[in-house]
């Protein structure tokens, strides 16, 4: 199946996803042969989101879609840019490495990627992506709930515009540690939609996950438990 991110499964929540939503405001992305989508294929089994954006630095990202196989990172992505152009550059860092891997870089149909959207969101149409039936969605709530917690819970999803101090009241009621609210850049300074948050106690950052799919602005929030290292990981890369 397709998932978001690596170990990390994603569902619509109300009127619909963050994908459906850039679709309905982006309707030239619906014109046959304009869609700006390339896909990856032979990526590091540890790729990341941020190491896709790393990769194509200098281009306008819209939409990264790691792709998973029963659970796991098959070594393929989707790519969304903000325009055909973009695609053309893109396509030239075709067998460029990523690590110690080449990545090849090539173009796919629109087709390709709404598929693998409705597989990850559980859509019954091309268009019209809508939430999985609710006991497929109670399935993916019932598996987060199963994995282990620490204190740091990771957010995706978040407005680019998004501060610590938005993400401090949207935990309001929620022992959050502010010096360790973690908003990450990728390296032209840009937001990547993406926070670490530690809390005072692993509990309490389970009790916090009754946020998972709420708004911040116009975009709901995913939330996922994540390590402490990860978190330190992306420090480096955090606005200040």
């Amino acid at each position: 199946m397709y998932g978001s991110s690596r170990g990390g499964m994603m569902f619509g929540s109300g009127v619909g996803s963050k994908r459906q939503r850039m679709m309905q405001s982006n309707p030239s992305y619906l014109a046959v042969g304009t869609f700006p989508v390339v896909r990856l294929r032979g990526l590091p089994f540890n790729c990341a989101d941020m190491d896709i954006f790393n990769f194509f630095t200098g281009l306008n990202i819209v939409d990264v879609l790691l792709v998973t196989k029963n659970g796991k990172f098959s070594g393929e992505a989707f790519v969304v840019f903000a325009g055909p152009m973009q695609v053309e550059i893109a396509l030239q860092r075709d067998r460029q490495n990523m690590g110690r891997r080449y990545v090849e870089v090539f173009r796919c149909y629109k087709q390709d990627y709404y598929n693998a959207v409705a597989a990850e969101e559980g859509a019954a149409s091309e268009y019209n992506l809508s939430p999985p039936p609710p006991a497929r969605a109670q399935q993916r709530f019932c598996e987060k709930e199963k994995l282990e917690y620490t204190e740091v819970l990771k957010m995706r999803g978040l407005p680019y515009s998004a501060n610590k101090p938005q993400i401090i009241e949207f935990f309001s009621g929620y022992k959050v540690i502010e010096g360790r609210v973690h908003v990450v850049c990728r390296p032209d300074g840009k937001a990547t939609g993406e926070a670490y948050v530690e809390f005072e106690t692993a509990e309490e950052a389970r009790r916090a996950m009754a946020k998972d799919k709420m708004s911040i602005g116009p975009r709901y929030v995913e939330l996922f438990p994540t390590t402490r290292e990860e978190a330190r990981r992306a420090e480096p890369r955090s606005r200040r």
